[in-house]
């Protein structure tokens, strides 16, 4: 769970943790460059849980932080554990793990993700998000219901630690990770403590990140756009010569329709070029080092000695 300037509540999911997961639960909290509110390891003691604070030499933002948290727990755990990706505000609700846990038990389900039932949000969130989805399945060709509440096998944790794309967006890479991905109806609830961080500009930004992953796919299909464009200019450039060769043009009209056209068939043209050029430079589908994660690590504080 990646933690930022919010001890409050974070101490308080630790406590929900260890009542409905239990003590042996063991928690990853990444501190992602907290300075007015560090977390300190002890909150995670305090609740009788196990843990380690990874505590970063300055803010990466949320979705590094869990692609850090993630790997991590890939380089450090083995096969025999669960992993669990949550936000520690409490909106992923601790009791919601038992159903997540639940579809990982069959064989054919690497990753569980929470799809929200019902969101303790603003209207003009909630716009947003639809307008969102509309567009991300426009471009993309996928569909995408989800955030980062999951639970995953370490298999799949491994797999989605050496993608590149989970720096990026983490559930767009698990979309792209080929895995065998699961569903799940959760409500989501609400803050324990504090205010979101994340203004509008910020989820803007996070959306458009998850296309960034799919940047292939959405150069390509933006291509085809731009050609189909082009093609019809050129139509459109043909039918205007043929009026005005059988003398139904206005004086005037056929220059001024012409060039119109000409104009968009130039640009729409120069797009895609610009486009393949684009989607023959661009590959998100690199590989990471083990252990290269650990630039962005000041140090590893534990909750009890090993």
């Amino acid at each position: 769970m990646p933690v930022y300037e919010d001890v409050e509540a974070s101490t308080r999911l630790f406590q929900e943790l260890a009542r409905t997961q239990g003590v042996g639960t063991y928690v990853v909290a990444v501190d992602d460059g907290s300075v007015r509110q560090p977390l300190d390891v002890a909150a995670i003691a305090a609740a009788g849980l196990d843990g380690v604070v990874v505590k970063l030499r300055r803010n990466v933002g949320h979705q590094r932080a869990i692609a850090i948290g993630l790997s991590y727990v890939a380089e450090h755990f083995g096969d025999d554990v669960v992993v669990i990706v949550m936000d520690s505000d409490g909106e992923d609700t601790p009791e919601s793990i038992t159903q997540l846990v639940a579809g990982l038990s069959s064989p054919e389900v690497d990753v569980v993700v929470g799809a929200r039932k019902s969101r303790v949000e603003s209207l003009k969130f909630k716009t947003f998000y639809i307008v969102y989805k509309t567009l991300f399945s426009l471009l993309s060709g996928r569909k995408i219901s989800f955030g980062n509440f999951m639970a995953a096998k370490m298999p799949a944790v491994r797999r989605l630690a050496s993608m590149q794309e989970l720096w990026t967006h983490v559930a767009a890479c698990v979309l792209g990770s080929k895995l065998r991905v699961q569903g799940c109806s959760l409500d989501r609830g609400p803050r324990y403590a504090g205010k979101s961080k994340m203004n509008f500009v910020g989820l803007a930004l996070h959306g458009f990140r998850a296309l960034m992953v799919f940047a292939e796919d959405v150069l390509v299909r933006v291509g085809i756009a731009c050609t189909l464009v082009a093609g019809l200019a050129v139509l459109g450039g043909a039918t205007a010569m043929v009026l005005k060769a059988a003398g139904f043009a206005t004086p005037g009209w056929f220059s001024l329709a012409f060039g119109i056209l000409l104009l968009v068939f130039l640009q729409t043209a120069a797009l895609t070029l610009i486009i393949l050029m684009l989607s023959g430079m661009v590959r998100s589908g690199g590989v990471l080092g083990i252990g290269s994660y650990r630039e962005f690590v000041a140090e590893v504080l534990h909750a009890r000695e090993r």
